[in-house]
C-alpha cells in the first residue's frame, strides 16, 4: 500500500510537470516565431541581399519549430514513463524500465532547450 502512495505522487508529480513545462515550451516558441516574424517584415524591403532576415528567420523559425516538436515528445515521454512506473506492480524491471525512460526524457528536454538558447544565441551573433 505505502509502494501504491509512492507511485501515486510520482505519477502526480509528472501531470504537474508536465502542465507546467509543455505550456512554457509552447510561449517560448511562440515568442521565438513572433520575433522571427517580426524580423521579417522589418528586411522586407531589403533584397538583393544573400544572407538578409529571410534566411535567418526562416533557419530560427524552422529550428524552433522542431525544437518544439522535441519538448512535446519529451513531455509525452515523461508522461508514458510516469504510468508506466505506476502500473509496474512491484516488479523491479518495470519500474527500472520506467524510471530510465522517465530520465531520458528529462535529459531531452534539457538538452531541447539548450539547443533552443544555443541556436539563438548564434543566430543573434550572426544577425550583428
Amino acid at each position: 500500500m505505502k509502494n501504491l502512495l509512492k507511485k501515486s505522487w510520482v505519477v502526480a508529480g509528472m501531470l504537474v510537470f508536465a502542465s507546467v513545462a509543455v505550456p512554457v515550451v509552447g510561449t517560448t516558441v511562440a515568442q521565438a516565431q513572433g520575433n522571427a516574424a517580426q524580423e521579417m517584415l522589418s528586411g522586407a524591403g531589403t533584397t538583393g541581399q544573400e544572407d538578409g532576415p529571410e534566411v535567418e528567420s526562416s533557419i530560427t523559425k524552422i529550428v524552433n519549430i522542431l525544437l518544439f516538436l522535441l519538448g512535446v515528445v519529451a513531455v509525452i515521454a515523461i508522461i508514458v514513463g510516469g504510468i508506466m512506473y505506476a502500473v509496474s506492480s512491484g516488479d523491479a524491471g518495470r519500474a527500472k524500465a520506467a524510471k530510465d525512460t522517465i530520465m531520458y526524457a528529462v535529459i531531452g528536454l534539457i538538452v531541447a532547450i539548450l539547443a533552443y538558447a544555443i541556436v539563438n544565441f548564434v543566430i543573434s551573433s550572426f544577425a550583428e
